[in-house]
């Protein structure tokens, strides 16, 4: 990824997606997305079913950018169900791809007035 990333949003599509999928595929999976201008530059992000490849997608000033992470061994922490998440900051994509599972942290506790 070479672009200026600095602004851009990142998003999670939950569940598995077919990994033969290519460029056009994709960008067709990418308009359903909350952002649905694919052309913005923001990343786009696909699992596969066994965890092991990620496929990002973002537009880079002339054409779409496709870049792919299989891991040999270990498995992507992976959102399931569209509640569990959909769009995610730089620093998680950054956990994410060092296989850290920010999906299941501990979440913050709020509590009431006490009577």
């Amino acid at each position: 990824m070479f672009g200026d990333f600095r602004k851009v949003r990142v998003f999670l599509k939950p569940g598995p997606t077919d990994m033969r999928k290519a460029i056009n595929g994709l960008s067709q999976l990418a308009e359903d997305f909350p952002d649905k201008d694919i052309f913005s530059g923001n990343l786009y992000i696909f699992c596969n079913r066994r965890r092991d490849q990620l496929k990002i997608l973002y537009w880079d000033r002339n054409g779409f950018c496709l870049w792919q992470k299989r891991l040999e061994s270990h498995k992507f922490p992976w959102p399931q169900t569209e509640a569990a998440c959909q769009e995610i900051t730089r620093t998680q994509l950054k956990w994410l791809l060092t296989g850290i599972d920010f999906f299941n942290a501990h979440k913050t506790l709020k509590f009431g007035e006490v009577a």
